[in-house]
């Protein structure tokens, strides 16, 4: 089956909400199991459940089927998805707009290619869908 990932905010925000929305609509016209995960930072000193993730996602789009929901700590939110990412091996990754910036950011310091999109496809073998911030 195919898995579709959407990294959120906790509480969710706006733009995690039209991030979330893509996403549902991706995993339900491929037949898709959905992860929707969330990461905690350990200098934020928060600690969010998957029971908070999952019942703020419920309150906002009702129950969704195939859904999973996974909370993981650590100290950049880039890595920590990157590692869900390919630890569950993603079909599809939905990202917001401002997060695939914060991709490039990341990986011009590692690499020469500021093409988040072809650096996961070339690192991950999974495809990548941003969500402009305004629209879905």
């Amino acid at each position: 089956m195919t898995l579709v990932v959407v990294p959120v905010r906790y509480p969710l925000s706006a733009r995690s909400k039209r991030t979330l929305q893509r996403a549902i609509r991706v995993a339900r016209e491929r037949d898709a199991s959905l992860t929707v995960l969330h990461v905690d930072l350990y200098q934020n000193g928060k600690n969010v459940t998957r029971t908070d993730l999952k019942a703020a996602v419920e309150e906002t789009f009702g129950h969704l089927e195939n859904a999973r929901y996974v909370v993981r700590t650590g100290f950049l939110v880039e890595e920590s998805i990157l590692e869900e990412v390919a630890a569950e091996e993603a079909d599809v990754v939905v990202i917001g707009h401002k997060q695939a910036s914060r991709f490039r950011r990341l990986f011009r310091r590692f690499t020469d290619n500021p093409n988040i999109e072809a650096y996961l496809r070339d690192h991950l073998d999974c495809e990548i869908i941003t969500v402009d911030g305004t629209r879905t």
